[in-house]
């Protein structure tokens, strides 16, 4: 570990091959699966998604990593841990290193070199904080050591893999939306499917929705679930794969193989949660600095596939 470039490098037990998710057994078989990556310890939002799949009796939810992050109180953490194992989830890069004992890796983001240094480090402060305030239990420790790097489900009769990062890594950026209709990301991608035997891939990470069908596959990628991804709104994405269309119309969608996969708006109280972060990260704070633009006013990017 005494190599790694804190916030920068991806420590060797984030990796793994796309073969490693062909033999991986399915964890569990559904008709309709709720991903939800990105909560970032927004109760608001955990609540929604709790209402979201109450709406669908037998739907199944995963947290797809990074459920933790901004709630650093050990009362607010605890209730966003509870709520989280009240379903499925893997681990992302917040909750891996949470479980370190060490602070070699930083916030474990793995950021590329086109992210500014100014947004590593207050990344790695912003995770050092969290990591400080750790209700200190064996049990809960061990709760976030044994989460899986990686999970595959069967919807339908159709099998789909769920990681945080992408095919190669938890904190992998090969799903992220800026980089991926590059022809060398695209054959990647594509060959990642066939390795993994599975019809998609559903990832968070990079904060960025994106969706994208291929002949080989889908790679369908939720952004965040605790903060606005989008210019119209200040609303969250999920990710639905169902054998039948929802409830609610769909961001975007698109079919494989007898799934739908669907971007899901996750409308939560965007004034309270806005209270709520400010009273936690005040302005001038790290978390502050790199995400209250975001969450106060959403992104620049136009809604879209």
């Amino acid at each position: 570990m005494s190599n790694l470039i804190a916030g920068r490098s991806c420590p060797l037990d984030y990796r793994y091959r796309s073969e490693d998710l062909a033999a991986t057994p399915e964890a569990f078989s559904c008709e309709v699966l709720y991903v939800v990556g990105g909560l970032y310890g927004n109760p608001f939002a955990l609540k929604a998604v709790e209402e979201l799949a109450a709406k669908e009796p037998g739907a199944r939810v995963v947290f797809n990593g990074d459920f933790h992050w901004f709630d650093t109180d050990q009362d607010w953490f605890t209730w966003i841990q509870e709520g989280v194992e009240a379903f499925d989830a893997l681990a992302g890069n917040v909750e891996k290193e949470l479980g370190r004992a060490t602070a070699d890796a930083g916030c474990g983001c793995a950021y590329p070199e086109s992210v500014d240094q100014a947004v590593v480090a207050r990344s790695n402060r912003i995770h050092q904080r969290l990591k400080e305030q750790l209700p200190k239990e064996d049990q809960l420790l061990e709760n976030l050591r044994s989460l899986p790097l990686f999970m595959k489900v069967r919807v339908g009769d159709r099998p789909v893999a769920l990681v945080h990062g992408d095919a190669t890594s938890l904190a992998g950026w090969g799903f992220d939306r800026e980089g991926i209709d590059e022809p060398d990301r695209r054959a990647s991608i594509q060959s990642w499917l066939q390795a993994a035997e599975v019809d998609a891939f559903a990832s968070s990470h990079t904060c960025q929705p994106v969706c994208r069908r291929y002949p080989e596959g889908v790679v369908i990628n939720n952004g965040a679930a605790g903060m606005p991804n989008f210019a119209d709104g200040l609303y969250g994405v999920v990710t639905r794969i169902a054998t039948q269309p929802g409830l609610l119309e769909p961001l975007y969608q698109t079919e494989y193989q007898g799934l739908y996969y669907q971007a899901l708006p996750l409308h939560f109280d965007a004034q309270a949660w806005q209270e709520w972060f400010l009273d936690a990260w005040p302005e001038g704070s790290d978390a502050w600095l790199s995400y209250w633009q975001r969450i106060s006013q959403g992104t620049g990017v136009k809604l879209s596939a």
